[in-house]
């Protein structure tokens, strides 16, 4: 066994030496996972290269030290990663990290104000060459035994570097468009499997990629780019996408407002058509083109919340469109407060643009609700695990208590707009039934949640009577929607939950009550019995003290409490200190005179003189 491990210690040690049958260890890297974390954090969230090379110089740098594999000091001499230098994971992350350095060196260099100049593009497409080699270093380590998922993905990986660097080469069209194709089989097949965020983050990739086949499609004549898919291309977001649009740029000899241009005039030309905005059985005309523009653009974002594949986009993405719809419809509204400044005394046009600024306004609160409910949903979710998967805060009722409150003031807020007109058409009264309705709904599920945080903190009495309410004012808002002929079957299943949860927790409480009350005269005569003499107040007992008896010292997890592990600071202690020596023979001993020592006084002319 000695010998054996001597003799793997040195082939590690080693480059040059192999050994057939050296039994390597399987490694596993979720390669997408890795690197869509790595790139959010530290830069390409907002486009930022330069912060994410740095960062990818920085772990390179950690990573070579922990590894002790750094390339010596003073004098610089080269170790390359071969089949016996990898003896754990993490020299593949080194491998990775080098490739993403390299690559986001090359975007850096992309990203200039002014673009790369001939110098600065040859050391670019160098930089893509570098990212190519570090990428396909992993295949020539096949022997490795990577699992079949990591190797899937790392040759998507370095498919999608060989295309990259053929696309800003201009040349091989066709081959960079099978390397494409070849990343996108890969990480749709993967998507297949895994967990939800594994399918969100190939799916996510796939639609990156789409652009760039296509424009390889176009560059060899089997597809051209219209204005509309430039158009939805505009729209997305992403690092696969970045060298795309610079392409287009240098392509089209155009600045780096081109994409906004383009959908600019995308939007005026289907904005052209659009002479109404409809709304609650009203229609009102828009003579503004601005205006036109603003409200398509918002309506295009609406198409993605309510379509039929809005369920599989992630919360976080529709948050943004959420931003990006408040946005359009609130330009919009400038434009119509302008066109109103300026409409003079025409009473016709007065009352037009008044209509649709209430209606324009009306929208925006219905999207406010339904981006607030969104925030609800995720709150709920985390609501019931103390620690999700990523470490996040952990929500709490008071959170939940907040947002209904922020929807009741909304609703309030739509239900005066709307009941703000004279003549009521029949939706406007309908309309402002149901907000009627999402009001009670809104008060049920605030009061459950002000009764979890009464509950979790210990008072019994008021979460009982706050369960008691939340259930009855659940089962009016049940009653009055019974009674409604709307689609509320998703709300009514809700309310129908809600009531179920009101009635078991306020059992619940009522049990509690009634145990702490049976248990309170116990813990009054144990208090009573623990009370000293010297008035000194004793608690229970630390964690640290009780250690042979198997009880918890968290407490109730519904009871706000701090864990009683050991006492800090800790308590003074009496310690033994020297005994006090009095010095008693100090009175009793004769000194000898010094008279004869001291310096006399000379009087005197003479004694004044010689001193």
């Amino acid at each position: 066994m000695g010998k054996e491990s001597e003799v793997s210690a040195m082939e590690v040690d080693d480059p040059k030496s192999k050994n057939s049958d050296q039994i390597v260890p399987k490694f596993s890297i979720n390669v997408l996972q890795l690197l869509k974390s790595a790139q959010m954090q530290h830069g390409l969230r907002h486009g930022d290269y330069t912060r994410y090379r740095r960062y990818c110089t920085a772990r390179l740098r950690r990573l070579y030290k922990s590894l002790k594999f750094t390339h010596g000091r003073g004098k610089y001499s080269k170790r390359t990663i071969t089949e016996s230098t990898v003896t754990e994971v993490r020299f593949l992350h080194v491998v990775l990290y080098s490739a993403e350095r390299a690559w986001s060196h090359a975007m850096e260099k992309r990203q200039l104000p002014d673009g790369p100049n001939a110098r600065q593009r040859i050391y670019l497409i160098g930089r893509l060459r570098k990212a190519v080699k570090w990428a396909t270093l992993f295949s020539q380590l096949y022997c490795l035994g990577a699992i079949l998922a990591t190797l899937c993905e790392w040759n998507a990986y370095a498919s999608y570097m060989k295309g990259s660097l053929l696309f800003e080469q201009d040349q091989n069209w066709d081959v960079a468009l099978m390397n494409f194709k070849s990343a996108r089989a890969v990480y749709e097949e993967l998507g297949k499997y895994g967990d939800l965020d594994n399918q969100i983050l190939c799916r996510e990739r796939v639609e990156e990629l789409e652009p760039s086949i296509r424009y390889c499609l176009h560059k060899i004549g089997q597809s051209n780019l219209q204005a509309s898919e430039l158009l939805h291309i505009g729209d997305m977001e992403g690092p696969a996408l970045d060298l795309f649009k610079a392409k287009l740029e240098v392509e089209y000899k155009i600045d780096k407002c081109w994409f906004q241009a383009v959908m600019a005039e995308a939007r005026s030309q289907q904005a052209a058509s659009m002479t109404e905005f409809h709304w609650l059985g009203h229609r009102f005309p828009i003579s503004n083109a601005k205006t036109r523009v603003a409200i398509l653009k918002a309506q295009e974002l609406e198409k993605d919340l309510h379509g039929p594949s809005a369920d599989s986009i992630p919360a976080d993405k529709r948050l943004v469109t959420f931003d990006k719809i408040f946005s359009a419809y609130l330009e919009a509204r400038g434009y119509i407060r302008a066109d109103l400044a300026t409409a003079g005394s025409a009473e016709s046009v007065k009352d037009d643009l008044n209509g649709l600024d209430k209606a324009v306004s009306a929208v925006l609160g219905e999207r406010t609700i339904e981006r607030n409910l969104l925030l609800v949903k995720v709150a709920k979710s985390k609501l019931a695990r103390r620690r999700d998967e990523k470490n996040e805060k952990v929500t709490k009722p008071e959170e939940l208590v907040r947002l209904y409150d922020l929807l009741l003031q909304n609703t309030a807020d739509l239900s005066d707009l709307v009941s703000s007109g004279r003549d009521k058409k029949p939706e406007e009264v309908s309309f402002s039934e149901e907000c009627a309705c999402k009001t009670l709904v809104f008060r049920a599920e605030r009061c459950f949640y002000v009764a979890k945080s009464y509950s979790m903190a210990g008072k019994r009495a008021e979460a009982y009577a706050l369960y008691c309410r939340a259930r009855n004012l659940a089962e009016d808002a049940l009653r009055k929607l019974q009674m409604s002929n709307g689609n509320n079957q998703i709300v009514v299943k809700e309310l129908e939950d809600l009531c179920k949860e009101c009635r078991s927790n306020s059992c619940i409480e009522h049990a509690m009550g009634i145990m702490e009350e049976k248990k309170a005269p116990e813990n009054l005569s144990e208090r009573i019995s623990n009370i000293s003499l010297n008035g000194a107040k004793q608690m229970e007992k630390f964690l640290m003290e009780k250690l042979d008896v198997y009880e918890s010292a968290v407490g109730n997890s519904n009871v706000k409490s701090a864990p009683r592990i050991a006492a800090f600071p800790p308590a003074f202690v009496a310690i033994p200190r020297n005994p006090i020596v009095l010095d008693l023979a100090f009175d009793e001993i004769d000194f000898p005179p010094i008279e004869n020592r001291m310096k006399k006084d000379r009087k005197g002319f003479l004694g004044r003189i010689f001193g």
